[in-house]
């Protein structure tokens, strides 16, 4: 199977929508959650395990006393490990390679053991899903329910009467549901931190993962570059080796244990090494811009005169002369100003701006 035909199923999750087929019911920072995350980490999931990308996963050689595939299974189910590396002085001529040169003498305690690469894919495959839960937690509660009172409404149509009629039922359904939207918008601003909660609980669920490397590995990565070639210790090899050691045992001819030593090649461990390198950097900056739309949200909740600052935007329009958004922002409380703010983006503006006049005129007419 090819690569692309893999990719095909999360091509779902990053099309472009374009309006009129589906409502609108969160914002682009939330979509750079459950939808951008979430896809580039099921694409890295699927990369981890296209074996034909590389090759094999693992690929040991020993003496030959020991078939081929029995010690690329026994290797890749018990671990690998490594020598605590050196830097590129002598490699090539007092060792082979970083992270296999002789033991010499150095505690078993003291290597650097290598079992996490078994569990990158479901790991990856897990935070995907992670990233995905608080969008689906807020579309089920949502339940459609924006979808159906702008059914009609959102894009153009010629057909004014309907359209006409439509405007009118989404009047009376807002006004008679005004006051009962305070969960709707709680749910939303619950999701909207269950978010921020995630990509930051991710950020140490991977550093604990890669067993305490990750919180420094971009930043290791970025002054290994600046190194002169004779001083670098490749932080990437540390973590995401290519080449390891690995022990066999099994009994000889009169019964006593032989110790066999074992080279292995871990392919895919040039893939692992690029997207934790990007992931490093992905999360940090989706994490600064969680926060600052964290407090963005904070200031609409304190501040009434941003929401209405905000409907003004989205209806491109000033009232300024005008009291009825100022009716509104008195009639209205953070739920209903959420569900008048979710319809401000899936109603044209032209459209926005009536629907605004008409339910105003109705709540004046209230005592």
């Amino acid at each position: 199977m090819t690569v692309m035909k893999m990719l095909m199923p999360v091509a779902g999750l990053i099309k472009v929508r374009y309006g009129g087929d589906k409502a609108d019911i969160d914002s682009s920072f939330f979509k750079l959650h459950y939808r951008t995350t979430s896809t580039i980490l099921f694409i890295s999931t699927i990369l981890v395990t296209a074996n034909n990308l590389i090759g094999k996963t693992i690929d040991c050689m020993a003496d030959g006393s020991v078939p081929g595939n029995v010690l690329n299974t026994y290797c890749w189910i018990m671990s690998t490990f490594s020598i605590p590396s050196r830097n590129a002085a002598g490699k090539g001529v007092n060792y082979a390679y970083q992270g296999v040169q002789p033991a010499n003498g150095l505690d078993e305690d003291n290597y650097i053991r290598h079992a996490y690469y078994q569990w990158v894919p479901f790991v990856l495959f897990l935070q995907g899903m992670m990233f995905y839960i608080p969008h689906w937690l807020w579309k089920t509660y949502e339940g459609g329910c924006l979808q159906k009172i702008t059914g009609g409404l959102r894009g153009r149509t010629l057909d004014v009467e309907q359209r006409k009629a439509q405007l009118d039922t989404l009047v009376k359904y807002v006004k008679e549901t005004m006051k009962l939207n305070q969960w709707y918008a709680g749910v939303f601003i619950l999701c909207d931190f269950l978010n921020f909660v995630n990509v930051v609980g991710q950020m140490f669920f991977i550093n604990k993962f890669l067993g305490g490397v990750f919180m420094s590995y971009g930043t290791e990565v970025l002054h290994w570059s600046d190194m002169d070639a004779e001083d670098r210790t490749d932080p990437l090899i540390e973590v995401f080796p290519r080449l390891t050691k690995c022990t066999f045992h099994k009994y000889g001819a009169s019964g006593t244990i032989e110790k066999h030593d074992a080279l292995c090649l871990l392919a895919l461990n040039i893939i692992s090494e690029k997207i934790y390198v990007f992931l490093w950097f992905w999360l940090i900056i989706l994490a600064v811009l969680t926060a600052a739309y964290m407090i963005y949200t904070v200031a609409v909740i304190a501040v009434p005169a941003l929401r209405k600052t905000m409907l003004q935007r989205n209806a491109k329009t000033n009232y300024s002369n005008d009291d009825r958004l100022d009716l509104l922002m008195k009639k209205c409380d953070l739920g209903d100003w959420f569900v008048l703010f979710l319809l401000s983006k899936n109603l044209d503006s032209i459209l926005f701006r009536e629907f605004i006049s008409q339910l105003t005129e109705k709540l004046k007419t209230e005592p």
